[in-house]
């Protein structure tokens, strides 16, 4: 996960992997889970809340 993560060009990254510690379903995995990321305003309006509520909590 760090290497792909790096490649991209984000250096500090915090992460663990859980279950397989198969090369190639870690890279899938990483790269599925880059490509579900949303974006902040997306969540709050989903959640009903405002954007300052979705970064404190």
């Amino acid at each position: 996960m760090r290497a792909v993560l790096e490649a991209a060009g984000i250096t500090d990254v915090l992460a663990k992997n859980l279950g397989s510690a198969n090369p190639t379903n870690v890279v899938k995995a990483t790269f599925k889970a880059l490509a579900t990321l949303r974006e902040p305003i997306a969540v709050a309006k989903t959640r009903g809340i405002s954007l300052k509520k979705v970064f404190n909590g």
